[in-house]
């Protein structure tokens, strides 16, 4: 009995003992697992991995998580490598696929300057390369084009076509720029040569930009050289008015404003803003002397340089004239000098006859004829007065009825000249000299012309000269419905060029004399063909430097351009170009030669015009320019 209990009692303690074995190693190993997998993912977070998971399994620990990259998921089994062995490491980790190719951003970049127009960027494959270097070569003209494009085989993105036909367009409208170009957007950063032509630019380039376009406009105006620095204001029955403002700064220019408006003054002046003013209290000073201006109770203030000119309106008080003079004397910085004078009764009679006062009277005809007749006060004189008034106004159209009076005042020929010279101005019109006043009144279609003049006879006439401008400005006329075609306008221009030249001074760029009024009927005749692709081309004769002869008629033939934009003629299609010496007309061994080779022409520019240079003798208008080259 005992024996068969002991027999029995064995196996269960055995197989007690192995269970409690079991249970033990079972715990043993839940208890290894947990820890193996806590350091594992306790290391992956020191890591920075938060993708990843880790389970461990006995001696095995696997890893699973998708991986942003292929770096990525090396770095974890690194990490868990680090606690227990990398050979008991399963990788069940995923990489994320690399992304899609992303399309190409086209853009491009176009900088045009004096040395020529440069292009980088890159373009769709299907853009026509060879159209786009011809564009780019007719608007550089003789100047280089330097290409630095590249391309992708990409389809063109919406907005590409539109945005780089544009940015060509403005291109050719800008001398000096940067345009950018991306789809749907261009961006202008340009420098103009004038307040008025930025805001026509920006007009234009507003008008001209297709449907849907982002345009982003940053176009300057340097300020321009102002000689002399001229304001002239006025306080008389008519009211208070500018005929001339220039200013040297925003404050300035409200400073003037400011005291006009307490002496009547209504509206806004056309300053201009510019450099050569002779001191930096400019704006004070002048705001000194219109309030002197106003205090006397009428009369004209004109600021030349240092040169300060009242004249007091006939009739005022003297104590009155003499209280605010002193007063504004004192006010003035010490660069300014002040010239007052109490007016005289004028008599103007405008015939110039022996009966009436001494004067000297000039007319201009609307056609273009001038009479001269009044009073000189010698026969040298009376030949200065006829030579220069054909320089100015050509030799076939002067008619001269001067008479020789010896007792005429010093100074007589020099305000005679000053007088002709602003005259040449105008479209039509007159000029009175007398010996302390002149007058010159008429019509102008160049809204910069009354300022101009202001300047002129401020500096021709010298301190303490009395003058009077009653120049009405007129806008030009209305672009007909029944327009002519481009060949019709250049023929037209062929026309006015036939019968009387654009002419300059030697070695000079301005416009002047009977140059004017050329210029004047070529613009109407371009404000009436709107849309006509013409070239404004410049040539010289052989005389002097071939770099400076191509310099000269390059200048030349842009201060044509300018001109014309004066004029209010849309310049957006002219363009101008300087040939120098290197297409003469005619013998350059002789003088009649040499004159006919200096000229300007009006050349129509063909639709598919890709070099202007090669074809000379399409649609040409010519004039000489007059004036000997060589000579800067």
């Amino acid at each position: 009995m005992t024996h068969l209990a002991y027999r029995l009692l064995t196996p269960a303690v055995i197989a007690l003992a192995a269970g409690l074995c079991l249970i033990a190693a079972l715990a043993a190993v839940d208890l290894l697992e947990s820890r193996t997998g806590k350091a594992v993912r306790t290391a992956l977070a020191e890591a920075g991995i938060d993708w990843a998971t880790a389970e461990a399994d006995g001696m095995l620990v696997h890893l699973a998580g998708t991986a942003p990259d292929e770096a990525a998921r090396f770095h974890a089994l690194s990490a868990a490598g680090a606690v227990v062995d990398a050979a008991h490491v399963l990788d069940g980790i995923e990489v994320e696929p690399p992304n899609a190719l992303s399309p190409p951003e086209f853009g491009v970049e176009l900088l045009r300057n004096d040395g020529g127009i440069s292009v980088i960027g890159l373009l769709p494959e299907a853009t026509d390369r060879d159209a786009l270097a011809r564009t780019l070569s007719r608007i550089a003209g003789r100047k280089t084009v330097t290409d630095m494009l590249d391309s992708a085989s990409h389809p063109a993105p919406d907005g590409w076509e539109a945005a780089l036909d544009f940015g060509l367009e403005a291109l050719e409208r800008l001398e000096s720029a940067k345009v950018s170009i991306a789809p749907g957007r261009v961006a202008i950063n340009a420098i103009s040569d004038s307040a008025a032509r930025k805001a026509r630019l920006e007009r234009d380039l507003a008008a001209a930009a297709p449907e849907g376009l982002e345009l982003a406009l940053d176009i300057s105006a340097p300020r321009p050289m102002i000689a002399p620095f001229t304001l002239r204001f006025l306080l008389d029955d008519g009211g208070a008015r500018f005929d001339a403002c220039a200013t040297d700064s925003a404050v300035a220019t409200e400073a003037i404003l400011d005291a006009a408006r307490q002496v009547g003054y209504v509206g806004t002046p056309d300053c201009l803003l510019g450099l050569g003013v002779p001191d930096p209290g400019w704006g004070q000073a002048v705001a000194e002397g219109i309030a002197a201006l106003g205090r006397i109770g009428g009369g004209a203030l004109t600021f030349s340089d240092g040169d300060v000119t009242l004249v007091a309106r006939t009739g005022s008080d003297r104590a009155r004239f003499d209280k605010a003079v002193a007063d504004f004397e004192a006010a003035l910085p010490a660069p300014f000098d002040l010239h007052a004078v109490l007016a005289e009764p004028v008599k103007v009679d405008g015939s110039g006859g022996e009966d009436g006062p001494a004067e000297f009277v000039a007319t201009l005809s609307p056609e273009g004829l001038v009479q001269l007749r009044g009073r000189v006060p010698d026969a040298l004189a009376l030949a200065a007065a006829e030579s220069y008034a054909r320089s100015r106004f050509g030799r076939e159209r002067i008619h001269a009825a001067m008479r020789i009076d010896p007792a005429l005042p010093e100074g007589w020929p020099l305000r005679m000249l000053a007088g002709l010279e602003a005259l040449s101005q105008l479209r039509n019109g007159s000029v009175i000299v007398q010996a302390g006043f002149v007058k010159l009144s008429g019509l102008t279609m160049d809204d910069t012309a009354k300022a101009r003049i202001a300047r002129t006879l401020s500096d021709r006439l010298g301190d303490a000269q009395d003058f009077q401008l009653e120049i009405t400005y007129r806008a030009p006329p209305a672009v007909p419905d029944n327009r002519p075609s481009p060949a019709q306008c250049v023929a037209r221009i062929g026309e006015i060029l036939a019968k009387e030249k654009i002419t300059f001074a030697p070695g000079s760029t301005d416009i002047e004399g009977s140059a004017v009024r050329v210029v004047d009927r070529i613009a109407d005749v371009l404000r009436g063909c709107p849309g006509a692709r013409i070239e404004i081309g410049g040539h010289t004769d052989s005389q002097g430097g071939e770099e400076m002869n191509a310099s000269l008629s390059q200048r030349r033939a842009e201060a044509v351009l300018t001109a014309l934009m004066a004029r209010r003629v849309l310049t957006s299609n002219l363009t101008a170009k300087g040939y120098g010496e290197s297409r003469p007309i005619a013998d350059n061994g002789t003088e009649d030669g040499r004159e006919a080779n200096r000229r300007i022409e009006f050349r129509l520019i063909p639709a598919e015009d890709t070099d202007a240079s090669e074809q000379p003798d399409q649609d040409t208008a010519t004039a000489g320019d007059g004036g000997e080259d060589g000579q800067d």
